[in-house]
């Protein structure tokens, strides 16, 4: 599984240079940079020390729906425990998940939001789970550098353990999972129902392969009855 570190709209260069070193200190390699050129200032250099590598190979993209255009399984990070958009778990929790994930999804997407704002709803509802990292006080929170280096750390045996990824009748199952079920929500005329739509977004993200191909089995199966 390829894990992609992305950046939404990162504000001090000095950030940037100290997320990409710690992605380099534990074996990340791709970093994506959404809605700011402040990576290119000569400061973020500076910061980053031996890991001008990431920086030089760093790909920008104007939005996070583009950032992830060719990811299979996104995470975003937040503050907020209680955001209405999927499933919440812990960095340890999330290291678990993407173990599991690691040998049928190719790719993987850790979204860490903006300085001072983090991410908006629309971003979040981008996420097939989030995370974020307790804290016993509220503020000082963690800087991006920091929080960067924190899930780094926590799921570099990922990255030290790579597990070859098996090849999939069909690509993006999780992501075309995800549209399906909305296709048949709408089908059926209760897509207005957001206590429903909800639920659905929360719990796909957590399937396991075999669930999530038993589960593309049985909307096919809808689908054909919805048809005659």
């Amino acid at each position: 599984m390829q894990i992609h570190i992305v950046l939404v709209a990162p504000a001090r260069p000095e950030n940037i240079g100290a997320a990409a070193r710690a992605m380099k200190t534990m074996g990340f390699s791709s970093l994506r940079i959404v809605d700011s050129q402040a990576y290119l200032e000569p400061a973020t250099r500076w910061v980053a020390h031996g890991s001008g590598d990431i920086l030089d190979n760093a790909q920008h993209f104007n939005t996070l729906e583009a950032a992830l255009a060719d990811v299979d399984f996104t995470v975003a990070t937040t503050a907020r425990s209680r955001a209405r958009y999927h499933y919440y778990c812990s960095p340890q929790e999330l290291t678990g998940i993407l173990q599991e994930k690691q040998s049928w999804t190719a790719s993987c997407a850790i979204v860490f939001g903006r300085e001072e704002s983090g991410l908006s709803n629309e971003e979040l509802a981008l996420a097939d789970i989030l995370t974020g990292v307790p804290m016993v006080a509220d503020y000082p929170s963690l800087n991006l550098g920091q929080a960067v280096m924190v899930f780094c750390y926590q799921l570099s045996s990922l990255i030290q353990n790579r597990v070859e990824t098996q090849q999939l009748a069909e690509q993006n199952q999780l992501v075309a999972l995800r549209h399906r079920v909305h296709r048949l929500l709408s089908a059926l005329n209760v897509e207005d129902d957001q206590k429903l739509s909800d639920w659905l977004d929360q719990r796909l993200g957590l399937l396991a392969q075999r669930d999530t191909s038993m589960l593309h089995t049985l909307i096919h199966d809808i689908e054909k009855a919805l048809k005659k």
